[in-house]
């Protein structure tokens, strides 16, 4: 692997550490200041919230900037000072406030990171996406392990961690080649276009429902555990088996997506989604859920690697921070919104545990009506083949 990739590697398993400290640890610390499941909900769902407003403004930045580069370092240093900023109150209004700014910056960083990765590879016509995005596994794995140890006594620590992550990633984004933005000169696109491409919309589609099962997990999964008897090393390790579970499909992607066809791809993630929801509902033992983390490596990265590389190949130059952005705001935003906020209100009315038993149900009917759609779909072209 040439040095430049492996710079991107290295990158990718920084930046992803970050990840691991606040998606993992934040719902703790609302948990352990007094909030409760409604209001660690409404916290949750207000970030996703800004995303929405936020992926679109860095996307058309990313392709109109004179470079992709410039926006990641904004978005990084961004992020990193928002984190510092948490602790100094723990007012409920004061936190929906700072994750308002945190989130404004933190959401967009993967977007234009993948978008300046894949478009790097393109262009030197060498390297594996799945291999450097591996790294963000690793990252994930190894940050949720070591501050899982840490949050035992020292739960605090997370801010202070976060922003020293976001430094390092900043050091390594100054080595990436200029990747710049496609309509800084010549024709300008809008984002409507990508509305045209029914495939990709009808991949987002499916990939949404199964995001919004997961924005609940996210967003309480580490509450859930903490109430069956697990404590934060126990969540950690649940955390490195998901992490470490992503790594066989990155290995394999080149060769999976040669293989199988997209539409199967998502519908095998959906099977293991409904079948993950179902053993959270069914297990009542913090130790019999690590087991189950292992599904996690049949799910979020299989949809997320495949979404990005699909958008990458299929839309326009002039659009494809805007179509990676624009997936981040329905899988981080709306997605996210609807998982953590309501999620939270039917936690509180029927329990953390029902409401993954209805998420079950929720993307086992996503697969009948999605197998459907998919075989007419794919009947319609045969026989058009046919005709033609």
């Amino acid at each position: 692997m040439p040095v430049n990739l492996y710079t991107f590697l290295l990158f990718y398993v920084v930046i992803y550490m970050g990840n691991a400290i606040y998606g993992t640890f934040i719902p703790v610390y609302f948990d352990d200041i007094g909030f409760s499941e409604s209001q660690i909900g409404t916290l949750l769902s207000l970030g996703p919230l800004v995303a929405i407003l936020a992926q679109p403004v860095w996307g058309t930045l990313g392709d109109r900037a004179k470079t992709k580069n410039a926006i990641l370092k904004i978005l990084i240093l961004g992020s990193g000072t928002a984190m510092l900023l948490y602790p100094l109150s723990d007012h409920f209004y004061y936190l929906l406030l700072m994750i308002c700014v945190f989130t404004f910056f933190q959401t967009s960083i993967f977007a234009i990171s993948d978008a300046i990765t894949l478009e790097t590879l393109d262009r030197e016509k060498r390297g594996n996406y799945g291999i450097i995005r591996m790294g963000g596994t690793i990252g994930f794995a190894v940050m949720s392990l070591v501050f899982g140890f840490i949050a035992r006594n020292h739960l605090d620590w997370m801010f202070g961690t976060y922003a020293a992550v976001m430094i390092i990633s900043f050091v390594l984004l100054l080595k990436f080649p200029t990747i710049k933005g496609h309509q800084s000169e010549g024709r300008k696109m809008q984002i409507w276009v990508l509305f045209r491409n029914h495939k990709l919309m009808l991949y987002m589609s499916l990939n949404f429902l199964i995001q919004v099962s997961l924005g609940f997990y996210y967003a309480f999964f580490p509450v859930y555990f903490k109430d069956l008897g697990g404590d934060s090393s126990l969540l950690g390790w649940s955390m490195v088996i998901s992490s470490l579970s992503e790594i066989p499909f990155l290995l394999f992607a080149g060769r999976i997506f040669k293989r199988i066809k997209i539409p199967y791809i998502f519908l095998g993630a959906a099977v293991a989604t409904t079948l993950r929801w179902y053993l959270f509902y069914a297990i009542q033992s913090p130790e019999w859920l690590l087991p189950v983390q292992i599904l996690h490596g049949l799910i979020f990265i299989v949809i997320s690697v495949t979404m990005a590389t699909f958008i990458n190949k299929e839309v326009p130059d002039e659009l494809k921070a805007s179509g990676q952005t624009f997936n981040g705001l329905l899988s981080l935003g709306v997605a996210r919104i609807i998982g953590s906020f309501v999620g939270g209100i039917t936690s509180e009315s029927f329990g953390m545990r029902n409401v993954f038993l209805y998420n079950a149900l929720m993307i086992l009917v996503c697969i009948v009506i999605f197998s459907i759609i998919f075989w007419k779909v794919r009947d319609k072209s045969s026989t058009q083949v046919r005709e033609s």
